[in-house]
C-alpha cells in the first residue's frame, strides 16, 4: 500500500515506523524539517496513569509501555530513562522537601515513582524513529503539502507536493498545529495552536533524574514552570503558555516579548544550580489542541483514505508510539487492535470552515 504520512514530528515518524515495519510503501513529507516545531523543543515527559479516567487513558498506557519497548530494542540513544517526580511551589523561604537541588521551593507531593513516571528526549525520539522507518524502506521528503487528489468516489488517489501529484492509497495529516491548513481541502474540524516556551540548561551530572512541577509568581502574575533534568548533562524548564497566530511556516515561529527574559529569572530563583549554569538553547512551540481537548486520530469522513492524527497537546510525545501503532493497524487492516481509538474519531467534532482558517 502507497501512504502518504504529512508531517515528520513525533506523530508523523512513529506512524511512518510502524507502517514501514508492516511492510507499506510509506512516504513522509515534511517542509521544514523532523521535529522542526514542538516534538524538537518540547519536554519529553512520560506517564503512566496521569490520563486515567480520561478517553486518552489506554492511549496513554499503551504509550508508556512501547517507550520502554522501543528504547530497549532499536538501539538508538533518545536518552529514556525512569524518573522520580514532584510537585511544589515558590516559597518564600529555604526549600523544604527531599530535592536538595532547588532554592526556595517547598515540595508539597510525589507526584510519582521510576515506575510511573519517565522521559525522552523527543528530538532525538522522532529523529530515532524517522531514521528507523527509513531504514524499513520508507521515504522523506521534503516539501509543501497542497491538496489531497481524489477519484470519481472521493477516494484518495494522491497527495499534492510542492506542485506534483504523488500516488497515494492513504494520506495521513499529521502536522500538529498545522494539520488547521489541511481543512482548506478535507473536511476537517478545527485544530488550534497553544505556544509555549522553554529553555535548556547545560547542568553537567549535578542534578538527578527527578521531575518538578511547579507554581510560582512574580509582577505578570502566575506560571507553571516544568524541569526535566536529562541525562545528556542537559536540564529542560518550560513555562509561559499564550495563545498568539499561528505562523504558515513552522521555521517562523518566534518567542513573546519577554518571555524568555522571565523564565530565566524564574530559574534563577528556583535553583541554584540553574542559576549557575549556562542556556545553550531557548526554544518557543506551538502545541495541538482541539475544541474538547481530546485528539483526532482516525478517518476522515466521506474521503475513503484520507486519515488525521494530532491534537494530542502537552502529550504528543507520550502517545505518539500508540498513536503510530494504531494508525498503522487501521490503515492497514481498517481496526486497531491495541487500542480503541472511536474517542478520537474526527467526526465527533464540527467541521472548520476553511474560510476561518487563522493563520499569518
Amino acid at each position: 500500500m502507497q501512504v502518504m504520512v504529512c508531517g515528520a514530528g513525533a506523530i508523523g515518524a512513529s506512524i511512518a515506523y510502524y507502517l514501514a515495519s508492516a511492510g507499506a510503501d510509506v512516504t513522509v513529507v515534511e517542509r521544514a524539517g523532523v521535529a522542526c516545531a514542538a516534538s524538537g523543543k518540547s519536554g519529553g515527559f512520560l506517564a503512566l496513569d496521569w490520563c486515567d479516567g480520561q478517553p486518552v487513558e489506554r492511549l496513554a498506557r499503551r504509550s508508556f509501555a512501547l517507550h520502554e519497548q522501543l528504547a530497549g530494542s532499536l538501539g538508538a540513544d533518545w536518552c529514556y530513562r525512569r524518573m522520580t517526580t514532584y510537585a511544589g511551589y515558590e516559597a518564600t523561604g529555604d526549600q523544604t522537601g527531599p530535592v536538595d537541588w532547588v532554592g526556595r521551593v517547598a515540595i508539597t507531593q510525589k507526584l510519582g515513582g521510576p515506575r510511573t513516571t519517565a522521559q525522552v528526549h523527543p528530538a532525538r525520539y522522532t529523529g530515532a524513529l524517522m531514521d528507523a522507518a527509513v531504514a524499513r524502506g520508507a521515504r522523506l521528503l521534503a516539501g509543501a503539502v497542497e491538496g489531497v487528489e481524489t477519484g470519481p468516489d472521493s477516494a484518495v488517489t494522491g497527495l499534492v507536493v510542492d506542485g506534483a501529484v504523488h500516488p497515494a492509497e492513504a494520506v495521513v495529516v499529521a502536522m500538529g498545529p498545522w494539520s488547521i491548513l489541511a481543512a482548506r481541502w478535507l473536511p476537517l474540524p478545527a485544530v488550534y495552536g497553544m505556544k509555549g516556551h522553554s529553555l535548556v540548561y547545560r547542568t553537567g551530572d549535578r542534578l538527578p533524574a527527578e521531575a518538578l512541577f511547579l507554581e510560582c509568581k512574580d509582577a505578570a502574575g502566575t506560571a507553571t514552570p516544568e524541569v526535566f533534568p536529562r541525562s545528556d548533562g542537559t536540564t529542560y524548564v518550560c513555562a509561559i503558555s499564550s495563545q498568539t497566530p499561528l505562523p504558515v511556516d513552522p521555521a517562523a515561529v518566534g518567542p513573546d516579548e519577554g518571555a524568555f527574559a522571565r523564565l530565566e529569572a524564574m530559574c534563577a530563583r528556583l535553583s541554584p544550580v540553574l542559576a549557575d549554569s549556562p542556556v545553550v538553547a531557548r526554544g518557543a512551540c506551538f502545541r495541538p489542541v482541539t475544541a474538547d481537548g481530546w485528539p483526532v486520530i482516525g478517518p476522515v469522513p466521506g474521503v475513503p483514505g484520507a486519515f488525521v492524527a494530532t491534537g494530542h497537546s502537552v502529550w504528543g510525545i507520550l502517545n505518539a508510539p500508540a498513536t503510530g501503532e494504531a494508525m498503522a493497524e487501521l490503515i492497514e487492516t481498517g481496526s486497531t487492535r491495541h487500542v480503541d481509538i472511536a474517542a478520537f474519531a474526527p467526526a465527533r467534532l464540527p467541521r472548520l470552515d476553511p474560510a476561518l482558517l487563522a493563520v499569518s
